[in-house]
């Protein structure tokens, strides 16, 4: 199968930046599409353990 460019739908194009806490890479999620900018911390865990 040929190489294919990445689809529009694919996860892949969505913008990402690193969680404060463990700087795992966190991928945009719908829910976050309000606040994206606001949006620091991974996971609860990584929020409440930010101190």
């Amino acid at each position: 199968m040929p190489d294919r460019p990445p689809h529009p739908g694919n996860k892949s194009t969505l913008p990402s930046k690193p969680c404060a806490t463990c700087g795992l890479p966190m991928t945009w999620r719908r829910k976050w599409a309000k606040n994206w900018n606001e949006v620091k911390y991974c996971s609860e865990r990584c929020r409440k353990n930010a101190k």
